[in-house]
């Protein structure tokens, strides 16, 4: 039976692309003293569009990897989409669909300054990591109808995550002001990527985090955010759900819906040398 990688050997007219992105996945396998032992998948037709003599496609491809590393085995997941098109029988610009990176807009580069001033009370509150990261696996793939969904929903998906370990919520009704869902209406800190890295700076009221310095210091249940291009606009928050073999981090995510994963994305296409990291602790401070 063909195998997947040969399959998209085979497929891809983007072929370029395809094997930067299998190249990085290798590459950072290799850093961890880890193998990949077997890949299964299958695929899922998520959009049809049929003009005249052409035929696009959109689809997704759940991939699971299963990996050794020293004598211990892990399962990696990922969705990953695709798009193809038919035309005269044949099957054309089959490539991987890029993945939509969160932009902090103009206005969120003030969350720092105005983010001091929610610094007005102490308070402990007892986080649930087993329930947080429970809620993180059982939503990795799929969307709480409780919950809106984002097209750019990571940072959506780790307060749901953070909200199902006890995190409590405050600042309602105001955006800019603490961290809250409300039925059709949330803050910023809720959904967006930089606005939750700041809110997680200096909050003493509510959900908090501690800031440590290393990846290897996170527990299950805590937070990590990227800075993909080293701007300081940040674009992308995870959730550690588990460690490797070596103690680092596994992390699952939306948007690139993940499990699993490795903590520093060297693999993702949105990964430059530039990349900023944040590591939180939750419930500290």
């Amino acid at each position: 039976m063909e195998s997947i990688k040969e399959y998209w050997s085979r497929m891809f007219l983007d072929r370029h692309s395809e094997e930067i992105w299998w190249q990085k996945k290798l590459d950072l396998l290799e850093k961890r003293n880890a193998t990949i032992v077997k890949i299964t998948g299958d695929g899922k037709v998520t959009q049809k569009l049929h003009y005249d003599d052409r035929s696009n496609y959109e689809y997704v491809m759940h991939l699971q990897f299963l990996i050794k590393q020293n004598e211990r085995f892990m399962l990696e997941e990922q969705v990953l989409p695709f798009s193809y098109s038919i035309q005269d029988q044949t099957i054309i610009n089959h490539r991987k669909r890029e993945i939509a990176i969160e932009k902090a807009p103009e206005d969120y580069s003030l969350w720092n300054s105005n983010n001091k001033s929610q610094r007005i009370e102490f308070n402990r509150f007892d986080y649930n990591r087993l329930e947080a990261v429970r809620y993180a696996e059982r939503w990795w793939n799929s969307y709480n109808p409780a919950y809106r969904t984002f097209e750019v929903d990571c940072t959506n998906y780790i307060s749901q995550c953070l909200f199902a370990g006890g995190a409590p919520t405050w600042g309602e009704p105001v955006r800019e002001r603490g961290w809250w869902y409300s039925g059709n209406s949330w803050s910023f800190s809720w959904a967006v990527a930089h606005a939750m890295r700041w809110y997680l700076s200096g909050s003493q009221k509510g959900l908090k985090g501690k800031e440590v310095e290393s990846p290897e210091e996170l527990l299950p249940g805590d937070v990590i955010c990227y800075d993909f291009e080293g701007d300081n606009r940040w674009n992308h928050t995870t959730i550690v759900v588990t460690k490797d073999a070596y103690g680092m981090p596994l992390v699952n995510a939306h948007t690139d819906n993940s499990r699993h994963r490795y903590w520093s994305y060297e693999d993702s296409t949105a990964y430059t040398p530039e990349i900023q990291y944040k590591f939180f602790r939750i419930g500290e401070n």
